[in-house]
């Protein structure tokens, strides 16, 4: 585990240790410019911190809905609208990686962390764009429209946000958080492929011509339903819907598998045990008063 990681780890299981010093007073003056940035960009507890998880998040979900957006048709004004809504979006993309890397005790590791590659990857897209001469928009249809898709990874930076402990600012239980987990996991997968068989499909089949059309096929797909409205009509088609079948085969139900095996070890930790005055009968292992009353337990176990 890199060091990061480490301090964001320890900040996330105590952060009333990080928040305070000696004395009880508050030890953010202590803290360097570096340390004070490197603390915000990864708490979620104080006002600013879960301020800037906030504003992130719906930054996230702007580019996301202007991915989806310009996959229909639009008008030449409405395409220039959002195309400078994605440079002030990707603008702050930067911003926030800058503010990461400056504040990462080792910014070595935090360049090879999985979580800083999907900053780049969200990142690049639009700055490749920038750059391109007009003549690629013209003459590059197909390298424009491989930049474009891979802005569908763009999803990838919400798992930022369904870290252990994180998801919604600590407020969910752990059983919930692991559902909440499974069912973001699923969306992003299906958000991915949605995009994937857009790109390789949008200039060949007429039955696919938005990215609507796209995630409809690829929930049917997923699904096993099949209804044969819209099938793959090119090789690269029928790659990636293979390669989006046999990943869900595979990731949903070992998904699936981790939350029951979560809910089997937490409930083996229970005993039973009836209450005798309002009839709960399950309990923790060390309990002495039913945690629904508060009435002395029998001792024996037994009711």
């Amino acid at each position: 585990m890199s060091g990061h990681q480490l301090k964001a780890n320890q900040t996330r299981a105590n952060p009333k240790k990080e928040a305070s010093g000696k004395g009880g007073k508050k030890s953010s003056q202590a803290r360097s410019l570096r340390e004070t940035v490197q603390f915000y960009m990864i708490d979620f507890r104080t006002p600013l911190g879960k301020a800037i998880d906030i504003f992130i998040i719906l930054l996230n979900l702007l580019v996301v809905m202007l991915f989806v957006i310009e996959t229909y048709p639009l008008s030449a004004g409405t395409q220039e609208i959002l195309w400078r809504t994605e440079i002030a979006a990707v603008s702050l993309f930067i911003i926030e990686y800058l503010l990461r890397l400056y504040g990462a005790p080792d910014r070595w590791a935090y360049v090879k962390d999985g979580y800083s590659i999907i900053d780049i990857v969200a990142i690049m897209p639009t700055l490749v764009l920038m750059v391109l001469p007009a003549t690629f928009f013209t003459h590059d249809i197909r390298f424009i429209q491989t930049i474009r898709v891979m802005a569908a990874f763009r999803i990838f930076r919400f798992l930022r946000f369904m870290a252990k402990d994180h998801l919604l600012f600590g407020m969910i239980s752990p059983g919930m958080i692991n559902v909440a987990r499974l069912v973001a996991s699923i969306f992003i997968i299906l958000f991915v492929y949605s995009g994937l068989f857009y790109f390789v499909e949008e200039p060949l089949n007429p039955d696919v011509q938005n990215f609507g059309d796209a995630f409809y096929f690829v929930v049917v797909a997923v699904s096993t339903v099949g209804f044969g409205d819209i099938v793959p009509s090119s090789s690269a088609g029928r790659l990636v819907t293979v390669a989006m079948i046999i990943s869900g085969i595979i990731f949903i139900p070992f998904q699936a598998a981790r939350i029951f095996r979560a809910w089997l070890r937490a409930s083996s930790q229970d005993r039973t045990v009836i209450c005798t005055n309002c009839g709960l009968d399950r309990h923790d292992v060390d309990s002495k008063y039913c945690k629904k009353c508060g009435e002395a337990l029998p001792e024996s176990g037994e009711s």
